[in-house]
């Protein structure tokens, strides 16, 4: 049996789950240790960098939850983890003030805990989606997934945001103990009786972990996949911490214009993701591997726009630029997961978590590092030439990424059409 449409859903009441306590850790505590604390800016930084570090644990949960027996107690466990973590990470906040090691201490146990939460749970999910979604419904399983993890994370930013003001450390508190508690409820009312209708009992595989991982990576497809995800992901990450300064020393953008600009971004994100949903599934245009490619490409058109736009030669306002490339980004990001769910069911079988855990392992390095890579480049390019041309040349670097990544696609993916899904259409 596999999923149905509702159990899809109540899955990516997770996803949602995920996105909304990790926003609150890796953008508004953020925000407060660099304002409000007068803290040097590397330092969130290196948190949120441990909390992407410590996501290369994702093998080892997914191979757990592929051995163990059950993932629904991983994806709820996880999510404890991480709604505690999100708790302590905000409690960390408040006490820098007073207590400066102590605070450091605690936000060191906190993102480590973040990171471990999201690793156990997120990997959880992603196999249990790959191992039960019929192989019709995938691209739409993913774009629903991720459309909703999305819409988490701007609905928990604005609402948040809203409540913090005036800021004191009992409204943070309160703020942040509403939002973790409310998620972990949701996680365990959403996931509640799936895997046991959809998946057939296994028994517990007494197979090392290291031997489980040697067995993976010894697959071709699998371990050429991971060098896309890792090369693919690199380019995707790389504009993250430039693109608000790029738009605010070369267009003069003010802070709240630059932070629209991020909002408009992501409203290219959502469109680009709904766009492969409804056309790889609904209407069967394409392989998902089309989807990638065109993602890729569109993309690397769209940074080589933006560079040209910053040094004068294209006379074409910021915004639609920066909506393009949130559109190919998205189409490019869900037709991807796609495709993992799709391979990750492919060689040795009831391995789907370790699989799906290799590729999050090299997501989240290539994250940490694609984002620290791009702001370094940039920092070094300014020192002998101006911002917009600078700027340009770490997205035309960008841009040369993307191709590598659609090229690689072009190999290493399945040329497999989606079949529609007639009780897609009918909407059951």
């Amino acid at each position: 049996m596999t999923l149905s449409w509702v159990q899809i859903a109540r899955l990516g009441l997770v996803q949602m789950a995920l996105g909304a306590i990790v926003v609150l850790t890796t953008s508004t505590l953020n925000r407060l240790m660099v304002v409000e604390f007068a803290l040097p800016a590397i330092l969130p930084g290196a948190l949120v960098g441990l909390h992407y570090g410590i996501q290369m644990s994702r093998p080892k949960w997914g191979f757990t939850s592929d051995t163990g027996g059950h993932r629904t107690r991983w994806i709820i466990g996880g999510m404890a983890v991480l709604a505690l973590g999100g708790l302590l990470a905000a409690l960390g906040v408040t006490l820098f003030k007073t207590q400066y090691m102590g605070a450091l201490l605690l936000s060191v146990l906190a993102y480590a805990m973040i990171g471990i939460g999201v690793g156990a749970s997120g990997t959880s999910l992603l196999a249990l989606l790959a191992t039960a979604t019929a192989p019709a419904r995938r691209a739409a399983a993913a774009t629903i997934t991720w459309l909703m993890m999305i819409f988490g994370i701007a609905m928990t930013a604005g609402v948040a945001g809203s409540f913090l003001d005036p800021y004191s450390p009992l409204r943070l508190m309160t703020v942040v103990l509403v939002v973790v508690s409310g998620a972990l409820v949701l996680t365990v009312l959403a996931v509640w009786g799936i895997e046991r209708k959809v998946t057939a009992e296994r028994e517990p595989d007494p197979t090392p972990f290291m031997e489980g991982l040697r067995e993976i990576w010894a697959e071709r497809k699998a371990r050429n996949f991971t060098l896309f995800v890792f090369l693919s992901m690199n380019a995707y990450f790389m504009q993250e911490l430039i693109l608000e300064p790029f738009a605010g020393l070369v267009f003069d953008f003010t802070p709240g214009e630059s932070t629209k600009l991020s909002g408009a971004q992501n409203g290219g994100v959502f469109v680009g993701m709904l766009t492969v949903g409804i056309a790889a599934t609904g209407l069967k245009i394409g392989a998902l591997r089309h989807w990638v490619i065109g993602g890729c490409i569109g993309s690397a058109l769209a940074l080589v726009a933006i560079a040209m736009a910053g040094v004068g030669s294209l006379a074409v306002p910021l915004v639609p630029l920066v909506i393009g490339l949130g559109f190919f980004n998205g189409m490019f990001a869900v037709a991807a997961i796609g495709s993992m769910m799709a391979l990750a069911s492919e060689g040795r079988g009831k391995r789907e978590g370790t699989r799906m855990g290799l590729w999050g392992a090299a997501q989240a390095i290539a994250a940490g590092f694609g984002g620290l890579f791009g702001a370094a480049a940039v920092d070094v390019m300014r020192v002998s030439m101006a911002d917009g041309p600078a700027f340009g040349a770490v997205f035309l670097g960008e841009a040369g990424l993307f191709l590598a990544a659609a090229f690689m696609a072009l190999h290493v993916m399945k040329n497999e059409r989606v079949h529609v899904d007639a009780s897609f259409v009918a909407g059951e």
